[in-house]
């Protein structure tokens, strides 16, 4: 049986962040600064997100975080995501770091005393009590900001504390479970930059045009060395220009735009054709190339946003911010997406691709966060996006593409699919395990079914 410990004797030390200056000066320390926005990609081992910032010597001596550390969002929480949702930093996370870190002045960082409790086992009971809702009650919002009580919290909650074998089990059961997540997103990272590269190298680059032009003749050498097959390369080598116009574009391509070849914002619901529920997109849970999470909502309970019918083909793309990355292929019908996305919808199934890998690609983010104007919202207009620079090519050069990187997509979909499945069994086990309600054995039992 368990130990019931309180929380706060289970901690050698713990501090609140710090936000410090934008810039640097003396005495101070450049140091990343780990947000709650910043969680669901830590957790990863993604840092790239975290800002860098200048923090007081002092205050970094004392603040600066370490392999095993948990950190606990403290304020800034919303109705729908209150405040306590923690993040534990291994050490994946620190070898992803070029500079100290520390956590931003609306979290916490708890230390975690290694001889009464292991720390990835307490991240994983504090994940538990947050998915369950047993933290809200130490969630409170006045006026303004939402914060968490963590000091009323850490004196009165009680953690159970198996022995150490057991604890030592159940952190590894779940954190595998994450393992294969992370190692999806990888994979996904990769293919995605396989298939920007060929965008690049076919409608930036004109690349095949211009090495024909160099004299090369080795179909596979033509394509770059991006299609290694010797018999594809040589039918798709085929399609491409030897010559250059005076437009600078291969011959018989012409300058022009993603109208071309998608429609913005074909469908949308209204009071008329509204259904009885929607499952609901956001630009918050929508990140550089992947929905996150998606809400459902009855439709007299949905956000006013909540209008943009998208389905399996479409691209959409966040128009306020855009230099957040908001952006995402759509991989299944049934989505609602807020107006705050443009939605492009492919005009042909074969340039499904080609209308993604040119609304996302990187220059085009930065394209639309630099026309980005409104103040506190900066935003660009739906048309702003389908105005991105696209060259008007034959449509079997659309189709060869389409043959070269709907197979890419194709497996990023499936492997995003593969991922939410994998999150559900780990939060479906991780209440479970905590309670006792499920034996180790059989939680092992569901994660080699989903394996």
């Amino acid at each position: 049986m368990a130990d019931l410990v309180p929380l706060q004797d289970l901690l050698i030390f713990t501090r609140d962040g710090e936000w410090g200056k934008g810039e640097a000066g003396p005495d101070l320390v450049k140091m990343a600064v780990i947000r709650g926005t910043d969680f669901s990609a830590v957790r990863y081992g993604d840092v790239s997100s975290a800002p860098v910032r200048y923090i007081p010597k002092k205050a970094a001596d004392r603040k600066t975080l370490r392999p095993g550390d948990i950190l606990i969002e403290t304020a800034g929480g919303t109705k729908d995501q209150p405040t306590g949702r923690t993040v534990y930093l291994n050490q994946r996370v620190f070898d992803m770091l070029d500079m100290p870190a520390t956590c931003a002045s609306f979290a916490r960082f708890l230390r975690v005393n290694r001889e009464l409790v292991d720390p990835n086992y307490l991240y994983w009971y504090l994940q538990s009590i947050y998915s369950t809702g047993a933290m809200f009650p130490y969630h409170i919002q006045h006026t303004g900001v939402a914060r968490f009580q963590y000091t009323d919290f850490a004196a009165q909650w009680r953690v159970p504390v198996p022995d150490r074998e057991h604890q030592l089990a159940i952190a590894a059961l779940l954190s595998s479970l994450d393992d294969k997540i992370e190692l999806n997103r990888r994979t996904n990272e990769t293919l995605e930059a396989m298939a920007q590269a060929i965008f690049r190298d076919w409608f930036v680059d004109f690349g095949p045009t211009r090495r024909k032009i160099d004299g090369a003749t080795d179909p596979v050498e033509v394509m770059g060395g991006l299609v290694n097959d010797p018999d594809r390369a040589r039918k798709l080598a085929a399609l491409f220009p030897s010559e250059l116009g005076e437009d600078g574009l291969p011959e018989g391509w012409s300058e022009g735009d993603l109208g071309h070849y998608a429609f913005l914002n074909p469908e949308s619901w209204s009071v008329r054709n509204a259904p009885h529920a929607i499952e609901y997109v956001d630009l918050a849970n929508t990140k550089w190339g992947t929905i996150e999470l998606t809400t459902v909502y009855r439709w007299s309970d949905a956000p006013s946003r909540a209008r943009r019918i998208v389905r399996g083909g479409d691209t959409i793309v966040g128009t306020v911010r855009p230099g957040n990355g908001s952006y995402s292929y759509v991989g299944i019908d049934g989505l609602t997406a807020s107006t705050g996305f443009a939605a492009l919808r492919p005009k042909e199934k074969t340039m499904a691709p080609l209308v993604y890998l040119a609304a996302t690609s990187v220059e085009n983010i930065e394209r639309l966060d630099k026309l980005a104007d409104g103040g506190a919202y900066p935003a660009v207009r739906p048309d702003v996006v389908l105005a991105t620079n696209m060259p008007i090519v034959p449509l079997d050069i659309v189709d060869g593409f389409a043959s070269v990187c709907a197979p890419l997509i194709t497996k990023v979909e499936h492997n995003k699919k593969e991922n939410r499945i994998l999150a559900a069994t780990r939060d479906l086990l991780l209440p479970k395990l905590m309670s006792g309600e499920i034996r180790l054995r059989d939680a092992e039992r569901a994660n080699e079914a989903v394996a």
